[in-house]
């Protein structure tokens, strides 16, 4: 395995014995993005078990839940195992408080290894790994349905087909819907939007409207949406168990463990993206981590997934959060790894298919959303951006974008992402063009690092059409060479 398949894709077994690849690569201006690479090897019934039992609260097992969550984001046993049609992306299933402890452990060493390894690298972790994901489904819930609520108030005021960033309501009329909904008095009502929270422009953003949610507002008690089938108001927060919210308290304090670590030895954080109905919970808890942690610098990176409809609103959002808050954006744009369980699991359990129509329609999501972060990157310095693709076209993309803008890659604003084993023809002439460039490495144990392999080995038909395109641009440098008689190797 070491020779063959583990040799191709996974760095090493251990902190020491990684190094000399990591050294290797930083030599021809590559850097590493360390992630343990093991996963625990279940049945798909012990998955789907595990699964169901994780992510259905007390209330909802003992049938005094009032709040029912939507089908999206409710356990479904015939898609518990969330390793279904995942190939590139590692999956955690809870088990245990000790064992996400164990896996906090785990990230712990990570980051220590790429500090030590470089002054440069990045590390990347999943939330699902630190806490008990029944807690990022009801927040995915809650978020989903009050931004849903928003829409539906913009809709009321003639504001569709705008934008999220465009969709701004005006106080009074927002006043008047919800005093006649009978969420909350008038008076209560004109508490919630005040000079101090809104400023003076007289209408409420997606972001004004966000951020009552939190828990500073004190409206827990008016949390509560309209039903769209019923009509009637139901309460937006879940009732937790003691033990439930002690769950949720330590998922956010092994959170903050992990990014004061990375902040003590300068390693940036990278928080994975994950499925459709943890994603809003897992990008509002990485977002409260930005507002802590990016204060001088993007420590902490959020993921946005370009194969979603909502991709592009969604990092509109972040940008001019950061802008209003006076943090540093710090983003990781990828097309997506879900997208064949997202569609089938939409389309069998009932609710929209959240994914691009097509790859087209991927690809420009993904240039979109680049193109836009490209240009705050152009006036804001602090702000940074991974273009994590294997896609030549997009890369490019990028190299037209950034010069066009101006952006030179020694102010190391925008960073190139590839995984271990694959585009070597992409990674390699970037870092040796001085382009910041970085490698997601994999490693652990050979035996612990067999179930994320055994899903890579189901890429092998792209991984031959990789190794083919390779082989290719090899033979072409080669001929060139002969026909001039220069067998000196020049980095491009």
């Amino acid at each position: 395995m070491k020779m063959t398949f583990y040799g191709q894709f996974v760095a090493g077994e251990d902190q020491e014995s990684i190094r000399p690849l990591i050294q290797h690569n930083r030599a021809f201006g590559v850097g590493s993005i360390l992630d343990y690479g093991v996963e625990e090897d279940l049945s798909p019934e012990e998955a789907e078990q595990k699964e169901m039992e994780s992510c259905t609260s007390a209330a909802e097992r003992d049938g005094s839940d009032t709040s029912k969550r939507e089908k999206q984001y409710q356990a479904h046993r015939a898609f518990g195992d969330r390793r279904d049609g995942v190939i590139s992306a590692r999956t955690y299933f809870y088990a245990s408080e000790a064992k996400c402890d164990a896996h906090m452990e785990t990230f712990l060493r990570c980051i220590e290894a790429s500090g030590g390894a470089s002054d440069d690298g990045f590390s990347a972790i999943k939330l699902t790994a630190v806490g008990r994901p029944q807690f990022l489904l009801q927040f995915s819930d809650v978020l989903t349905k009050w931004r849903r609520f928003f829409h539906q108030m913009a809709a009321e005021q003639g504001k569709t087909g705008l934008t999220a960033m465009d969709m701004k309501l005006e106080v009074a009329a927002l006043q008047e819907s919800v005093a006649k909904m009978g969420i909350a008095s008038r008076a209560e009502i004109k508490d919630w939007f005040t000079v101090e929270t809104l400023g003076v422009s007289g209408t409420v953003d997606l972001l004004d409207w966000s951020s009552l949610i939190d828990s500073k507002t004190k409206l827990s008690k008016h949390l509560v949406v309209p039903n769209p089938e019923t009509g009637q108001l139901e309460p937006l927060l879940s009732r937790f168990t003691e033990e439930e919210e002690l769950q949720m308290t330590r998922m956010l304090q092994r959170m903050d463990v992990l990014a004061k670590k990375a902040t003590e030895v300068g390693v940036r954080l990278m928080v994975d993206a994950e499925q459709t109905y943890f994603q809003p919970a897992i990008s509002r808890l990485t977002l409260e981590m930005q507002r802590k942690f990016n204060v001088e610098k993007p420590l902490i990176f959020n993921t946005y997934q370009c194969y979603l409809r909502d991709a592009y609103d969604n990092v509109t959002l972040d940008v001019e959060l950061a802008r209003r808050e006076g943090w540093c954006f710090g983003a990781k744009l990828v097309r997506g790894a879900y997208m064949a369980q997202e569609r089938t699991r939409a389309a069998e359990i009932g609710y929209e298919d959240p994914i691009n129509p097509t790859y087209e329609d991927t690809n420009a999501m993904y240039h979109r959303c680049l193109d836009y972060v490209l240009e705050e990157l152009k006036h804001n310095a602090k702000a940074k951006v991974m273009v994590a693709s294997h896609n030549e076209d997009t890369v490019r993309f990028t190299l037209g974008r950034m010069e066009e803008l101006g952006l030179h890659p020694a102010e190391h604003q925008v960073y190139f992402g590839q995984l271990l084993g694959m585009c070597d023809q992409i990674s390699f002439p970037l870092g040796q063009a001085g382009f910041p460039v970085y490698k997601y490495m994999p490693y652990g144990p050979v035996m612990e690092v067999l179930p994320y392999l055994s899903r890579r080995a189901q890429e092998n038909s792209g991984i031959m059409k990789g190794a083919q395109r390779e082989r290719q641009l090899l033979w072409q440098e080669l001929t060139r060479r002969l026909c001039t008689g220069n067998f000196f190797y020049r980095p491009a």
